[in-house]
């Protein structure tokens, strides 16, 4: 069972580096057959564990006028349902990438996606604020992303092989 807990934590390590490998490729670095590996993704798949192959993308790249804000939540925990109801409320907006309960001084942190800060805040004054149990908000803006997903997104210096200077 141990041999297989790990087997199974080494393939979701790898496809969560890079879901491109192929079953030959899993099936090299654990040291058993292709046909095992595909059976052992696809039992994994098939329970829920993998719920979904991502590509990360440097949307800066793409469309720098894109804005991400990180919004505090603070809310009163329905009774039975605790936050569920409220979180569920929020993520089916289709701007809201995430949401999260956390702990600290807010509840929720809610990630949303927007082309302008202007759009943002009417997001959170008018559908997120206004929601029965939230009782305060706080919004971040993003205002670089180093990394995401496992996935360095700036390009790192190379090797300085000069001396330091010193005064």
């Amino acid at each position: 069972m141990k041999v297989e807990a790990e087997r199974t934590r080494k393939i979701l390590r790898a496809l969560e580096a890079d879901a491109r490998r192929t079953p030959a490729d899993l099936a090299a670095l654990l040291g058993i057959g292709a046909d095992e590996a595909a059976a052992i993704v696809a039992g994994l798949e098939r329970r829920g564990v993998i719920r979904a192959y991502r590509t990360v993308v440097d949307w800066d790249r793409v469309s720098p006028d894109r804005v991400v804000a990180f919004i505090d939540v603070s809310v009163t925990p329905q009774r039975d349902v605790g936050f569920d109801q409220v979180a569920a409320r929020i993520y089916r907006h289709p701007e809201v990438r995430s949401v999260h309960l956390v702990s600290g001084g807010h509840d929720l942190r809610v990630v949303v996606e927007g082309p302008t800060i202007r759009e943002i805040s009417a997001f959170v004054g008018e559908k997120l604020a206004p929601i029965d149990h939230v009782t305060a908000t706080n919004t971040h803006f993003l205002l670089k992303a180093y990394k995401e997903e496992h996935s360095i997104l700036v390009e790192e210096p190379a090797d300085d092989d000069r001396l330091p200077v010193t005064p």
